[in-house]
């Protein structure tokens, strides 16, 4: 089995104990071929009931597996085997992403997001701009579905990076979205994700649209800050 993975589940403080057992449990046989690439796993009620836990307790702990990619859930058909140790792009074992803490990543993003955002607001261009706007249509459009809000929000800092016309931080940003992917960031959000919350994210995402239309850099800056501080709000309250 992948220890390197597993310790990073079994260290991580953010999901409780019976949590991380149950998911222990899940990917010794995912990996170990027990449930093959692409087989559905049994029921979330049949695992309950074999492992001896919640059907609340299951489902959390594949909404973990789901956010490093290891599952894909179905609503109506259930849970579905993604991970494939001989893929050419499974996380490689002591990769940055198996290594990167959630926290890790929420640091390196206060570090970056605010001048990605300040140097994109100065070289924007008028395509840009469009583009832009488009992925703020979609994220409005969102109302409850996670993994849409999420492909949105990396649609929308994507467009940013692109704009800052520096290729060596856009290739900075697309490694720190590709670890976000391996990282529980998926399933911490699943538990705050209400349509509440959904819909003030999305006035934030629109006010920050026109902060950069209007080139008005300190208050794109500004409100980018203020989202990374309701990350970190959202992680240390899970925490």
């Amino acid at each position: 089995m992948n220890q390197t993975r597993n310790s990073a589940f079994a260290t991580d403080q953010s999901i409780g104990k019976t949590v991380r057992i149950v998911v222990d449990k899940l990917l010794v046989r995912i990996q170990s071929g027990e449930y093959p690439p692409d087989s559905r796993l049994p029921s979330e009620r049949a695992l309950a009931a074999e492992l001896g836990v919640s059907r609340n307790t299951v489902r959390e702990a594949l909404d973990i597996l789901e956010s490093r990619d290891m599952v894909r859930r179905r609503q109506g058909s259930g849970s579905f085997v993604t991970f494939d140790s001989h893929r050419p792009d499974a996380p490689a074992p002591g990769s940055v992403g198996e290594r990167t803490s959630p926290l890790d990543h929420l640091i390196v993003r206060s570090i970056i997001e605010p001048e990605m955002t300040r140097l994109a607001v100065m070289n924007m261009t008028p395509r840009d701009l469009e583009d832009l706007a488009q992925v703020v249509a979609q994220i409005e459009a969102v109302r409850t579905d996670l993994n849409e809000f999420i492909r949105c929000e990396e649609a929308f800092y994507r467009t940013i990076a692109r704009a800052t016309r520096n290729p060596l931080l856009e290739a900075c940003y697309d490694l720190t979205i590709e670890v976000c992917r391996q990282s529980f960031r998926t399933a911490l959000m699943r538990k705050h994700l209400t349509p509440d919350r959904i819909q003030s994210y999305q006035v934030r995402f629109n006010s920050l649209f026109n902060a950069i239309a209007t080139r008005d850099v300190e208050a794109a800056v500004e409100i980018t800050k203020l989202h990374l501080v309701e990350e970190q709000r959202l992680f240390l309250h899970d925490g």
